[in-house]
């Protein structure tokens, strides 16, 4: 063991000598012994880093664990925040949806409305400008009655001078002569 050859003993009397066969045991058994003791020691090492990996791989497998279970937890989170979030999108679609079709609705509402309006005006216009064309009417005819009027209290005036200044103030001119004139200039 020590050496890599065949060990060689001297020969003696009744066999080979006991010194060197005692020699060579002791030789061999310290050998062993180191070499035993080399891999006790080994095996101590060895199984104190197989205890250190086990621990660690103990204490890797429960954050392993620990971590599977908070991805999953996060994953069923995600997943219920994306429905929510899916869920709460197709509510305010919806919400959008039904507001734009009662905005629709309140705009033909309003159209109508506006295009009556426009009709009654239109038809208002028109009634106002036949009023106003009635009344313009009116207005030449009055100026026209009273420019007659003036002409004949002037003319009236001129013969008073040369009549009697009594019977002027008795003169039909001064009286409207249509009473449908009264009530237009009265209205």
């Amino acid at each position: 063991m020590a050496g890599t050859g065949v060990k060689r003993f001297g020969i003696s009397l009744f066999g080979f000598k006991k010194g060197d066969v005692n020699a060579y045991l002791e030789r061999v058994i310290r050998e062993f012994d180191q070499r035993l003791k080399e891999k006790d020691e080994e095996n101590s090492r060895l199984k104190a880093e197989l205890n250190e990996i086990k621990e660690k791989y103990d204490r890797l497998f429960q954050e392993a664990d620990s971590l599977i279970r908070d991805k999953e937890k996060i994953a069923g989170a995600l997943i219920q925040a994306h429905e929510k979030a899916e869920a709460i999108i197709q509510e305010a679609r919806d919400k959008a949806l039904t507001e734009k079709m009662k905005l629709n609705q309140q705009l033909e509402s309003e159209r109508v409305k506006i295009v009556d309006i426009k009709e009654e005006i239109r038809k208002l216009r028109g009634h106002i400008i036949d009023i106003l064309s009635k009344y313009e009417k009116q207005m030449d005819e009055i100026i026209t009655d009273i420019e007659n009027r003036e002409k004949l209290y002037i003319n009236k005036e001129d013969e008073s001078e040369t009549q009697n200044p009594d019977e002027f103030d008795k003169s039909p001119g001064y009286e409207l002569e249509n009473s449908s004139e009264q009530q237009d200039l009265a209205g």
